[in-house]
């Protein structure tokens, strides 16, 4: 089944105010950048994104918070946002921390079809407030439930027609895991190859759960923060 769509415009076509969102990346790195620029031009809004980060004030998703477009987010790390931090203060943002290993479980437990899971991290923080606790081998766990979404927006290097999908090295990150937990796995990829150029044991995400594919163009895959030696 061939499921390339022409670029991002087309591939987001059913993306309606409300919907919740996974992205793919960490960081900026192994972002959607394709698919957050046509939700700019979209102009969709009240959107709930999951992600590690939000992007970087002016970048990545940090181009969402800007237009006002994102209601909520759920994620683990938000030090890069000076304007997250001031629309959280204002109330105009609802902001859902996670801790980044219960973070990447829940959305695991997501797409293999798992409500809920008990874990002992957060317990005795703010974190574990209104939620679940239980005593494992003596240890206090607190239940943590699943994530799933409407859509997922997945970065990889490369992909095939039917959607196959391959990562390059840290730019794999959340990515896979995100594919399997939405309704509908779109995927960007910088490299669109014919069905059967992708060697089976090397694939990352299987076809079956991604709907849609195209071949982005003009990635600026910025580094967060540059580090040199002083000379």
């Amino acid at each position: 089944m061939n499921k390339v769509v022409a670029n991002a415009d087309a591939a987001i076509i059913d993306v309606e105010d409300g919907a919740s969102i996974m992205v793919g990346g960490f960081g900026l790195c192994g972002i959607p950048e394709n698919l957050i620029q046509a939700l700019v031009r979209k102009k969709v809004k009240n959107l709930t994104t999951i992600s590690n980060n939000a992007g970087v004030d002016g970048f990545g998703l940090g181009y969402l918070l800007a237009n006002r477009q994102i209601k909520k987010h759920i994620g683990t790390y938000v030090g890069e946002n000076k304007l997250l931090e001031e629309m959280v203060l204002k109330g105009e943002l609802e902001l859902e921390l996670s801790p980044q290993g219960t973070f990447s479980e829940r959305i695991r437990a997501g797409g293999a079809g798992v409500p809920a899971f008990f874990t002992p991290t957060g317990y005795g923080t703010v974190i574990a407030e209104g939620k679940e606790v239980r005593e494992f081998d003596g240890r206090p766990c607190i239940l943590e439930r699943a994530l799933r979404a409407d859509f997922a927006f997945i970065k990889a290097w490369k992909g095939d027609r039917w959607g196959n999908l391959v990562y390059r090295k840290t730019a794999r990150n959340f990515n896979p895991m995100m594919a399997t937990a939405a309704r509908v796995t779109i995927a960007e990829v910088e490299e669109l190859v014919e069905v059967g150029q992708l060697p089976p044991d090397l694939i990352h995400t299987p076809s079956v759960y991604v709907k849609r594919i195209f071949q982005g163009t003009d990635y600026e895959k910025r580094i967060e923060k540059r580090t040199v030696r002083q000379a």
